[in-house]
């Protein structure tokens, strides 16, 4: 069985998505280390001005958000930021091929009031890889599960519980991995290959780092043709 273990995200570039793809399970990580500078609460699409950042107001005083788990941090209301995205999406991708096949699942989303960074996260970027065809992935979150022990030995808690055979990594996991261990339990490795092709794009030039809206407002049912096919 296939594995794969990453923090969540708010509205992932489609190399999140091809993970997902290829996992007969995936493990929000969602018990974590919340990382205030990383892509938990945002993400950028493209615009006529150029890449722009949509950023998800999260209470945050000094270092609170740096000791806090993932799941433990709460969206900040005291600005409408769901109107503010919402727009900016629509004024980006309204001439996009597919947006209106697209618009009614993300307009719902942001007419939510969700408390917790997470369960907005979690739940829209299961119905975007529902929206990109993934049927098959069935989908956990890490605080269900009885994890134990740090950094690598974790991970192995984590995927000896689910009956993992095989576990897909990012590229980036190379320089901490402890590889041994996961052989040790059993457990084959797989490094993700992030070598995509372009796909049409308003405003160029090609931005190969945007969130996946940008891919299925412009390519629609067409999208995994630029991820896994």
């Amino acid at each position: 069985m296939n594995c794969v273990i990453l923090q969540p995200s708010y509205i992932p570039w489609r190399g999140y998505f091809h993970q997902i793809y290829k996992a007969d399970v995936f493990v929000f990580y969602d018990d974590v280390q919340y990382d205030k500078h990383g892509w938990r609460n945002r993400n950028r699409v493209k615009t006529a001005q150029g890449a722009k950042w949509l950023t998800i107001p999260v209470h945050s005083k000094g270092n609170v958000a740096q000791q806090t788990l993932i799941n433990e941090i709460q969206i900040s209301w005291n600005e409408d930021w769901t109107a503010r995205h919402w727009m900016t999406i629509k004024q980006s991708y309204s001439k996009a091929p597919y947006f209106n096949q697209y618009a009614p699942l993300l307009e719902e989303f942001y007419q939510r009031r969700s408390e917790l960074l997470a369960d907005f996260t979690i739940d829209l970027t299961v119905a975007l890889a529902r929206a990109l065809g993934i049927q098959h992935t069935r989908f956990v979150r890490s605080s269900s599960l009885e994890a134990h022990g740090a950094k690598t030995d974790r991970l192995v808690s984590i995927l000896t519980q689910l009956g993992t055979t095989h576990y897909i990594s990012g590229p980036s996991a190379k320089d901490y991995l402890e590889e041994d261990r996961l052989e040790a339990a059993g457990i084959s490795l797989e490094y993700m290959v992030y070598d995509y092709p372009e796909y049409p794009q308003l405003y160029p030039p090609f931005d190969p780092q945007v969130s996946i809206v940008d891919l299925l407002f412009m390519t629609g049912e067409h999208a995994p043709q630029y991820i896994w096919r």
